[in-house]
């Protein structure tokens, strides 16, 4: 069917035929321009990341430490305790997070032992659960991601995050790759407070 028939036979009179034939082109490039712009949006909307929320893994509590699985972790000379990750709690989960197992002891000899986590893009931390003697975890009451502090005392997560894991707010390797650098003392940056 052509054009002209299509006219006839919308039963429109001659003049307003006319003028619709005229139209009528312009109609559907405008219309297929709107298709190919709303195409193009949605295609670029699946693939901006910048604006999909990040969302965490489900979370399970790993194991308790056992001593010869604990790697001494340098913090700095002003440190007031000495800190060991547990080598097999080391994850680099899906979510981007680097999850472990953090045993902190004093010059007495006590020990604090947490699992936490540390969020390289946003430089946060966050602790998960608290360890006790009889090796089971309690759930943490400030299950909130927090900002790392760069400049305490026991500034455990700053070092792990610039040292070990982090590099430019990305994850810096494999779990394997961080557990070489904390076991070789080789980490990613030169440090700041001179080494040991």
């Amino acid at each position: 069917m052509s054009l002209s028939n299509l006219v006839t036979l919308t039963g429109a009179p001659a003049s307003n035929r006319h003028r619709f034939s005229r139209l009528l082109p312009a109609f559907i490039v405008l219309a297929g321009a709107a298709s190919i712009a709303c195409g193009q949006a949605r295609f670029e909307e699946d693939f901006d990341d910048a604006d999909k929320s990040w969302q965490e893994v489900a979370l399970q509590l790993p194991p308790a430490p056992l001593p010869e699985n604990l790697l001494p972790v340098y913090i700095s000379a002003t440190a007031t305790q000495s800190f060991a990750i547990d080598a097999r709690s080391l994850t680099v989960g899906a979510d981007g997070v680097i999850r472990f197992t953090l045993v902190a002891t004093s010059p007495a000899g006590a020990k604090n032992v947490s699992y936490e986590g540390i969020r390289c893009a946003s430089f946060e931390k966050k602790l998960y659960a608290v360890g006790h003697s009889e090796g089971r975890w309690s759930r943490s009451r400030r299950d909130q991601w927090e900002p790392i502090v760069r400049n305490a005392a026991n500034r455990q997560h700053a070092t792990l995050a610039q040292d070990y894991f982090c590099e430019s707010k990305s994850v810096a390797g494999n779990a394997e790759t961080m557990l070489a650098r904390i076991r070789e003392d080789r980490p990613i940056n030169s440090r700041t407070d001179g080494g040991r």
